[in-house]
């Protein structure tokens, strides 16, 4: 029977094996940055994310503590992969013609399925060594699996944390007398849990001020996964906080989405904005979106510690084709089956077509370039009256130049 270091060790090598960058052992506690969780609901800075609310029978914030949403867990193991791609920022890119898709929303494959897949690998690999089953069968193939279909938001973990995808829930009972029986839950984005909490007490990386993940090697560019288990195993020390006096996230950011360091609002959140937020996008906000189109990265693009993130060789994180600076007149005026075509196994379905096009047009107003007026003027008549009325606020910010 393998020990706890043993099975411990066990877990990183196969989360390397998998294709992780990192992996660490965090314990399951309501740890310090847990009890903010409560107080940012109440205050309201979750804007319309319903779905962060979720709460159980006794009306308990889920998102709270793990002791809440699997009283079972005793460890959460936290994988993280680089997706950093040899491409310019956003802070870099100045063609007015064209807008800005987040960085992670480039992939030729779904985050959230390549993620979970690598999790799969290292859930297999665990459960086959602690739960060996019969010869000839699959460890986790005749195992309940339920569906979370709570959706996750790439951007108040990394900041924005975009789409839809499933949790897996596994029961493994092992044979009498050598183990207690071990459970698994497999999250990407879309559980009661707040990763980076956990990524921290995993050594992973510490929580920037700016909210995001950060690891002194990788820097900030990092998918998230995690596997809760019902085994104790070797956790890792916490990760330090290497922010020091740095304030260059907080000042960059063009809305203002900083209440102060690690505290922010997503309510006036570039990436909430053009993500989540569905409807008219109030007019006070519309300059400070620039050309963001789906998702924001200035608050990582101007860290310090990403100016030497290594590129990842993955093939699913490569840009698509057309995805990092689309033309701004050509997601203005996209429609229904060019979009599902286009951004099929995207995040970027996340933002739905009227809002991607809702984006486009502010983005255009934000310009500075008349060439866009012709289009606008078509546009301030476009069925969709979210666009039309943007497309009115865009005309009159070019036509003030």
């Amino acid at each position: 029977m393998l020990g706890i270091n043993e099975i411990t060790l066990l877990v990183k090598r196969a989360a390397h094996d998998a294709g992780f960058d990192l992996a660490g052992i965090a314990p399951v506690r309501d740890f310090d940055e847990l009890a903010y969780f409560p107080q940012w609901i109440a205050h309201g800075h979750a804007g319309e994310m319903k779905y962060l609310e979720a709460r159980d029978e006794a009306g308990r914030l889920k998102r709270e503590s793990l002791r809440v949403a699997a009283p079972w867990a005793e460890s959460v193991i936290v994988c993280a992969i680089n997706y950093n791609t040899a491409q310019p920022y956003s802070t870099q890119v100045h063609d007015p013609g064209h807008g800005w898709i987040s960085r992670y929303a480039w992939g030729n494959d779904d985050y959230h399925e390549a993620v979970l897949r690598k999790l799969r690998e290292v859930e297999k690999q665990l459960a086959a060594r602690v739960a060996p089953p019969a010869p000839g069968t699959d460890p986790l193939a005749s195992r309940n699996t339920d569906h979370d279909r709570t959706d996750g938001l790439r951007s108040l973990g990394r900041r924005a944390r975009t789409p839809v995808d499933p949790s897996r829930k596994r029961d493994l009972p092992v044979t009498a007398g050598e183990t207690p029986a071990l459970r698994t839950w497999c999250y990407v984005d879309t559980g009661p849990v707040v990763e980076r909490v956990y990524a921290k007490y995993a050594g992973v990386g510490w929580i920037g001020k700016n909210t995001c993940v950060l690891n002194q090697k990788l820097g900030s560019w990092l998918f998230l996964g995690v596997i809760l288990t019902s085994l104790e195993l070797v956790p890792d020390l916490p990760a330090p906080d290497r922010c020091g006096t740095c304030t260059r996230c907080l000042d960059a950011c063009p809305t203002n989405a900083f209440l102060g360091p690690y505290h922010l609002d997503a309510n006036k959140c570039i990436s909430y904005l053009t993500i989540e937020k569905r409807g008219s996008i109030a007019e006070e906000l519309r300059d400070g979106m620039g050309r963001h189109l789906f998702g924001c990265d200035i608050c990582q693009d101007v860290c310090p510690w990403n100016r030497r993130a290594p590129a990842t060789q993955a093939a699913e994180f490569q840009a698509r084709e057309g995805l990092v600076n689309p033309a701004l007149e050509w997601v203005a005026e996209m429609k229904s089956e060019e979009f599902r075509e286009k951004f099929r196994g995207s995040p970027v379905r996340r933002a739905k077509l009227s809002g991607l096009r809702r984006n486009a047009v502010i983005a255009m107003g934000n310009s500075g370039n008349r060439e866009h007026v012709p289009t606008l003027e078509k546009l301030r008549a476009d069925e969709d009256a979210v666009i039309a009325d943007s497309a009115a606020w865009a005309l009159k910010k070019l036509h003030s130049l």
